[in-house]
């Protein structure tokens, strides 16, 4: 690097300079000055923004940081480009960092002006397109906070509908239950005062407690039926009611398939007590069964409700610190549960978990926001049918999360452009364009990992990559 004579009709020869003015241009050559760089890196992302650079002639390659690597964006030799501190008229307002790297291809020469003197040539010269570009800058910013705003107010707006939805189910379910199991027990009352006003010993009053305690036992281990084996039970046992001389057997024969009674099952209580109370036995222990059934129903619900509520609050992380190790499969199924609704009986989710991977350092809440927009817009892509796979796999020193769909694929035309800020492919008033923009910004700035997507028709496969060690990154 060194410093040579300054042109003013070579600076009059780029496009930024070819409407100066003689002064103008002399004050530029008094205070900036040419420098020559041999192929190499001139500054690097993060640094102070110290100077702004003009090319001449020659070349540069500009980079910006993805995770631990240098991603290449641009590569020029053409005159006249620009980089470096272009940022400095915004003062103190933001970081004057370099937002990126610089390294020179070939040997190149460049104008260079001192941060400081390009901020005051900005204020002196151009005062109207200062406050422009101002505007213009704060007015991007304070637009993409407020339609991140938007993108985050209608995530939580469907997951809250969809819980609301999932929540509703158990808990109208338990209040059913609850009420059948009101008038089961106040039958059971009627039915206990009717046998011991019958004609019940001792012995057969302990031959039907001990009844009951096996039939509660069948309930506790019976397993679900598909409906046809269902129907064919109830017929077998319902024909048995009829010959054994029961009235009304078809509405008991629902019951005891339920509780995983067979036959055989009825066969023995038949030999165990006399034929005179025979029915008065069967209907005391359908009375019993049908109380423990609605009692597991109502257990059923109401796990079913606190386990709904345990995902929100994993799914939220309100209780949790907001930097802090955690297994990603909690996160993953916590996000799966309250996009349950959205996603649908058309959608078939396939779990590939690597549960040998240890536990990783991340903002547990905001990796939740990345995989609900991964997981929506896999959703929106296969229209809601087709099958959804997610996978986590060790990536050398990183943890890899892939969301997979089968939908028709990202066009190559567009890939480059999915994670702009602003860019859709959804229709007017379905989405943003920020969903990846967003979880771009989450993971690459804020836990150093990487994003990215790999695509063909019937298999589209985002890839978030972290470190599986990794320093608290900046807010």
């Amino acid at each position: 690097m060194s410093h040579l004579p300054c042109d003013i009709a070579e600076l009059r020869t780029l496009f930024l300079f070819e409407k100066l003015d003689e002064q103008q241009l002399d004050w530029l050559c008094e205070h900036g000055h040419i420098e020559h760089f041999e192929p190499g890196p001139v500054y690097h992302e993060g640094d102070p923004a110290t100077c702004f650079y003009v090319l001449i002639e020659g070349g540069l390659a500009l980079s910006r940081k993805v995770g631990a690597e240098d991603v290449e964006i641009t590569r020029t030799t053409s005159r006249g480009v620009y980089a470096g501190a272009w940022r400095a008229f915004l003062g103190d307002r933001v970081p004057q960092n370099y937002d990126g790297s610089m390294r020179v291809t070939e040997p190149s020469r460049f104008y260079v002006l001192d941060a400081a003197l390009f901020e005051q040539l900005m204020r002196d010269w151009f005062p109207m397109a200062l406050h422009m570009l101002e505007g213009l800058f704060f007015g991007m910013q304070n637009t993409q906070q407020a339609v991140g705003q938007r993108e985050r107010l209608l995530a939580l707006g469907s997951l809250s509908a969809g819980l609301t939805h999932e929540l509703n189910n158990p808990a109208a379910a338990a209040v059913r239950a609850t009420s059948a199991l009101r008038e089961r027990v106040a039958g059971m009352r009627h039915k206990l005062g009717m046998i011991a006003a019958g004609p019940y010993d001792r012995t057969a009053l302990e031959k039907l407690i001990k009844l009951q305690e096996q039939a509660v036992e069948h309930v506790a281990k019976a397993k679900p039926l598909s409906p046809l084996e269902a129907a064919d039970r109830e017929d077998e046992l319902a024909d048995w009611f009829d010959e054994h001389d029961i009235a009304g057997g078809w509405d008991l024969a629902p019951t005891y398939v339920q509780a995983g009674l067979d036959v055989e099952w009825l066969d023995s209580v038949a030999g165990s007590v006399d034929a005179s109370i025979l029915e008065g036995a069967l209907r005391w222990l359908n009375y019993t069964i049908d109380t423990e059934l609605l009692m597991s129903e109502i257990e059923d619900s109401t796990t079913r409700v606190s386990t709904l509520v345990t995902a929100a609050k994993q799914y939220s992380q309100l209780d949790r610190a907001p930097f802090r190790p955690v297994d990603v499969h909690e996160l993953l199924d916590s996000t799966l549960l309250m996009l349950s609704r959205k996603i649908g009986d058309g959608v078939t989710v396939v779990k590939e978990y690597d549960h040998s991977l240890p536990q990783v350092p991340v903002y547990a809440a905001e990796l939740n926001q990345v995989w609900t927009n991964l997981i929506d817009n896999a959703i929106a892509a296969m229209d809601g049918v087709g099958t959804l796979t997610v996978r986590t796999a060790r990536d050398e020193d990183r943890l890899l999360v892939e969301i997979g769909d089968t939908g028709p694929g990202v066009p190559a035309e567009i890939r480059s452009r999915i994670f702009e800020p602003f860019f859709t492919t959804k229709p007017v008033g379905s989405g943003t364009g920020l969903g990846l923009d967003i979880s771009w910004r989450i993971v690459v700035n804020k836990h150093h990992g990487d994003l990215s997507v790999e695509s063909v028709p019937g298999d589209t496969r985002f890839q978030v990559r972290i470190p599986l060690t990794t320093q608290e990154a900046t807010p």
